[in-house]
């Protein structure tokens, strides 16, 4: 088959080739990559999986949905990943989260995640740190609903915020035009150690205290053009660590 376009990349379409099957007791593991130019498209046109493992670089998981997959519902680890229009709902077990990522030039896009219940830990619709893994860099986060999510929409922390691995820097994040719905948090988005960070277009729904929390040194961010429940007290909440070259509305209190 010739190259077609997908998602922004040129890549060969592949019957998920390079991948464990998934069963009634295991979550499809994809750890076969392509290159940078042209990645691996594993697309599930639908299909239904118990979870999916990431262990590569240079791929692109779409079309996949998962019910009640086991936590989180994708982990992902490598450079040059696309997760897109995929179906994460009600993930159990673990700390319930939806996605985790780490990498360099991730891109997550047009994904639905929902149901995300604190009852297994702190459920985040998608999460990234750096203590025995990379810090991550150049992420987009573009057109995804985090629905019905207890925890926070996006918990964000890099190599040197107290817990990692001091190794590196997390940085240029891109959240854009997401829909945000988190129930028992008290931010949406969470930022620890995390530079330059872009967050426009989102809407933010539901009531924690504030939209967009920058703690340490998370400098460098732009906060633009957001839709803001009126059940949220402020957009954004910042320490003083992370004000160097702060863009965007006044700060409302504490991350």
């Amino acid at each position: 088959m010739r190259g077609k376009s997908i998602v922004g990349v040129t890549a060969a379409l592949v019957a998920l080739a390079g991948a464990v099957p998934a069963t009634a007791a295991s979550r499809l593991v994809i750890n076969q990559g392509g290159t940078p130019e042209n990645p691996r498209v594993y697309d599930g046109t639908g299909r239904t999986v118990d979870g999916i493992d990431v262990k590569t670089g240079n791929v692109v998981i779409l079309n996949f949905r998962m019910t009640r997959p086991s936590a989180p519902g994708i982990r992902a680890q490598g450079n040059n990943i696309t997760l897109a229009d995929n179906v994460i709902t009600n993930p159990v077990g673990g700390d319930g989260d939806g996605i985790r990522f780490f990498g360099d030039n991730i891109k997550i896009l047009r994904n639905t995640i929902s149901g995300t219940s604190n009852k297994y830990g702190h459920a985040d619709c998608m999460q990234t740190y750096a203590t025995n893994t990379p810090g991550s860099n150049n992420v987009l986060i573009e057109g995804n609903r985090c629905q019905k999510i207890d925890n926070m929409c996006l918990m964000a922390e890099g190599p040197n915020e107290g817990e990692g691995s001091g190794k590196g820097h997390s940085s240029h994040f891109t959240i854009r035009g997401n829909f945000c719905e988190t129930l028992k948090a008290s931010q949406a988005l969470m930022f620890e150690d995390v530079r330059h960070a872009t967050i426009e277009n989102n809407e933010f729904a539901a009531s924690p205290t504030k939209a967009i929390g920058l703690a340490i040194k998370s400098t460098h961010a732009t906060v633009s053009g957001n839709e803001v429940s009126p059940g949220i007290r402020y957009e954004v909440g910042i320490d003083k660590s992370s004000m160097e070259d702060y863009q965007g509305p006044k700060p409302g209190g504490k991350p």
